[in-house]
């Protein structure tokens, strides 16, 4: 059996191509088919079945889509109840393809209607694709549907992470959430491991009973994207193709009424934006900032660089269904005409902070990281949460804003000029190389 794993780093998730015997599967695809047609095309197989393992909250899929390309049919799992047509998938009722077989297996907890796929090979368990249930060092929040409903969710991924943990020692997992997604409960470890080994390392299988497995599965959770409360939805009534056209270019005068994501270096943003942007330097996460911090599905137009790869920022604004993205503008006016503010290297933010020169810090970092060290005398407010409100920060002296790197600094900055308010930042270094230089 060959397994290919297709990693979306920003979104913190794996995709896998199964092929065996000339017959192949593609588990939980995101929107950008290209990627799986690619290795579908260079293994030569027969896509069988496109199956998803849960309705997703963190993206939009591309299984119905992939699906109807290929000739494939889409497995969703029957209580999942979409709105068109699939066929259904239900516990251990096995799944023919070819010459082995596809086993469901009912693991409510991250989402109620939640399935793994067991893989079968002569009639020997071989892989299992988890999606959000037990993943690599942790398992899937139970709190994305709401918390009138997480701890019962804690509950089932309780049962189901231990019924996983059943199966033989040699049983490869593959699942579909890792390390950098916001779907893990804990921090997710590697991409990949077996049933073996998460028995004898994974946190979630040492609790000693059911209630203290609930505990520590509702205890720390950290904030999550806001458009996920759209994925979902989307979902369920069957998402449109992604459009895949590169973006035109745009002038500054084509702009309108659209929100500008700016996603040039936070250096170059901070020099000279234009009024009201967003800067969103760019990264991986580019789609995912973007959909924490503006409306759902807002008309967007993207600042760049030339060089930069804007088909990439186009990509990830689809991957979480922001279709509306109408241009991109590379030539801004001349630095006069923009809006500035102060940015400094880590050498002259510690001489002013130890000369009592720097007032009001601003830790725009998620709240763990707070908690793990931060600088004496600053204030702790998560970026998302400075785009509901400012309060609090005295609009007379600059806000000095840290994280971890300067990236999530930038976001924030615009949060604080749309108030009225004057942003400075720390460029390419964050709170913890700060410590160490004041320690």
């Amino acid at each position: 059996m060959q397994i290919t794993t297709i990693r979306t780093p920003g979104l913190g998730d794996n995709t896998y191509v199964v092929v065996h015997d000339g017959q192949a599967i593609v588990v939980d695809p995101q929107r950008d088919i290209d990627r799986f047609l690619f290795v579908l095309n260079e293994s030569n197989a027969e896509l069988r079945y496109v199956m998803e393992t849960h309705i997703h909250n963190d993206y939009v899929s591309g299984g119905r889509e992939l699906a109807a390309v290929t000739g494939a049919e889409v497995v969703l799992p029957a209580a999942g109840a979409v709105e068109f047509d699939h066929l259904p998938a239900f516990h251990n009722e096995e799944i023919a393809a070819g010459s082995w077989s596809i086993r469901p297996i009912h693991t409510p907890g991250h989402t109620p209607e939640h399935l793994s796929y067991l893989a079968v090979v002569d009639g020997e368990p071989v892989a299992l694709f988890s999606g959000g249930s037990l993943l690599v060092g942790s398992a899937g929040r139970p709190d994305l549907l709401g918390m009138d409903r997480a701890r019962t969710l804690a509950h089932l991924q309780y049962i189901s992470v231990n019924r996983l943990a059943e199966l033989p020692d040699d049983v490869g997992l593959f699942p579909t959430h890792g390390a950098g997604s916001f779907c893990t409960s804990t921090v997710a470890g590697a991409h990949t491991s077996t049933i073996g080994q998460e028995r004898k390392s994974n946190p979630v299988l040492q609790y000693a009973d059911r209630d203290s497995f609930i505990e520590g599965q509702l205890g720390g959770l950290q904030p999550y994207p806001s458009y996920y409360a759209y994925m979902g939805p989307t979902n369920l009534a069957g998402p449109p193709p992604r459009a895949s056209h590169s973006l035109p270019e745009l002038s500054v005068a084509d702009i309108g009424d659209a929100i500008v994501v700016d996603v040039r270096p936070s250096e170059q943003y901070a020099a000279g934006h234009l009024r009201g942007s967003i800067g969103i330097p760019f990264g991986d996460q580019v789609g995912v900032w973007a959909g924490w911090v503006l409306p759902f599905d807002s008309e967007v137009v993207v600042v760049a660089e030339r060089g930069q790869d804007v088909d990439e920022v186009h990509r990830q604004f689809s991957r979480i269904g922001f279709d509306r993205v109408q241009g991109v503008v590379f030539d801004l006016p001349d630095r006069g005409e923009l809006v500035t503010y102060e940015a400094v290297r880590i050498d002259e933010f510690v001489r002013r902070l130890q000369a009592g020169e720097i007032g009001q810090i601003v830790d725009v970092r998620a709240p763990d990281e707070w908690d793990a060290g931060n600088i004496a005398g600053s204030t702790n407010r998560y970026v998302p949460d400075l785009y509901e409100s400012v309060a609090d920060l005295d609009p007379h002296r600059p806000v000095w804003l840290v994280c971890a790197s300067g990236h999530r600094s930038t976001i924030a900055a615009a949060a604080l000029e749309r108030s009225g308010l004057k942003p400075a930042t720390l460029l390419g270094h964050g709170v913890n190389d700060i410590l160490k230089r004041i320690d």
